[in-house]
């Protein structure tokens, strides 16, 4: 019986929302004033902990909203503490009031009903967003509907130090013969880990003659055939690794001081800007650049969203506007502050915010956005977390 009891609470209808008129920017800014609000958000990087302190400052000063950072290792633990919740009737002022989030996380919680909106398309800044050259509207091939608003642009790219590694890899295969050349000179974040599974779909995306399989959700009659490819790579490549495959770093921030040690001379990143941020901040040897492959690399958006049970909803959305903001948006593309890409329309911006990124120095390891290329889409979210866990079952190791 326990079981059905926890069907019902899912598929009970969740209270209408809280009587706010998002389209109405006077009257959310007026309710959040006092409000404080728990964002759950990733904390495992100082840089990204220090821009989301300075958030709180400028929100603070504006709009008298008090910004909490709740520093998360796995944003699946926040799902479940919304989803806990709603299983338990606490429908109003929930523990969560905003979540960093994107792929399958956003797309359990948009299944669920446990979000809060549309509200992001009502957001006054949202008329600044780049919707059409960037992928704002949906999550991993999940529409988004105005349930999350997005704050920070990534896309896959490859870092190398070119004292040992002068020369850049075009494609998967370049990169496994070059480890066969280099055994133990390379490696990956140990999946579940976001970069690390996002690791073995940029493997799969490029080496499939046909990516666009991986728009459609894994299943059990496709995925056995659709990642066979992946795996014959992967039981290639796993000997040559660091460690000969046999330890991991746990995060992608990990892997820059083993570069700098000398015992890597190439990694990945999520984050364009992040090697000449890492350089600026002399965490990286200035002799490292970052490359893609020449299919392009996959690219997202990263999003915030409300939970349906937040008790600070309006703070919430001054939260997501101000991080859509101009002023925003130019520090966190600033290499020596975050390096992360904006999703902000240059053309639609006025001559004064427009200055503010055309001031920026993006760094000696940054690609232009012609240098990026193409950006290949995410895959389903289905397929990330099936992929992360067979990988766990082929090749995992403890930490």
């Amino acid at each position: 019986m326990k079981h059905l009891a926890i069907l019902a609470a899912l598929l009970a209808p969740v209270p209408a929302l809280a009587d706010i008129d998002v389209s109405n920017w006077d009257a959310v800014t007026t309710e959040a004033e006092g409000q404080t609000v728990f964002w759950n958000a990733w904390g495992g990087s100082t840089t990204t902990n220090d821009f989301i302190a300075w958030v709180g400052e400028r929100v603070m000063e504006e709009y008298g909203v008090t910004l909490e950072h709740v520093k998360l290792t796995d944003t699946a633990d926040a799902v479940t503490r919304v989803l806990s919740e709603k299983q338990a009737g606490e429908d109003d002022d929930g523990a969560i009031d905003m979540i960093w989030i994107n792929g399958a996380n956003f797309a359990a919680m948009k299944e669920a009903d446990l979000l809060f909106g549309p509200y992001a398309e009502a957001l006054p800044n949202w008329a600044l967003v780049d919707v059409e050259g960037k992928t704002v509207q949906t999550d991993f091939t999940v529409p988004t509907e105005g349930y999350e608003s997005p704050w920070a642009m990534a896309q896959v790219v490859f870092v190398h130090d070119t004292e040992d590694m002068p020369e850049r890899l075009g494609s998967m295969q370049a990169l496994l013969e070059w480890t066969q050349a280099n055994p133990g000179r390379f490696s990956y974040p140990q999946p579940p880990d976001f970069l690390g599974t996002t690791f073995l779909k940029q493997v799969l995306v490029d080496i499939l003659p046909d990516p666009s399989v991986l728009a459609a959700p894994a299943t059990d009659e496709n995925y056995a055939d659709i990642t066979a490819p992946l795996w014959a790579y992967m039981d290639e490549l796993t000997p040559n690794l660091w460690r000969e495959g046999k330890a991991y770093p746990p995060t992608g921030t990990a892997m820059f001081p083993l570069i700098a040690d000398g015992e890597l001379d190439l990694s990945i990143s999520f984050s364009p800007g992040a090697a000449s941020t890492a350089i600026a901040n002399s965490e990286l040897p200035p002799s490292v650049r970052t490359f893609v492959l020449d299919k392009g690399t996959i690219g997202n958006a990263s999003f915030v969203a409300v939970p349906y049970n937040s008790g600070s909803k309006a703070g919430a959305m001054v939260v997501a506007n101000f991080l859509m903001s101009p002023e925003a948006q130019a520090r966190a593309q600033d290499p020596a502050i975050l390096g992360y890409g904006t999703v902000l329309n240059m053309d639609a911006l006025s001559e004064d915010d427009r200055a503010l990124f055309d001031a920026l120095e993006l760094g000696v390891a940054t690609l232009t956005p012609a240098e990026l290329g193409t950006v290949q889409d995410e895959p389903h979210p289905s397929w990330a977390t099936r992929i992360a866990d067979d990988w766990v079952t082929r090749y995992g190791v403890s930490q």
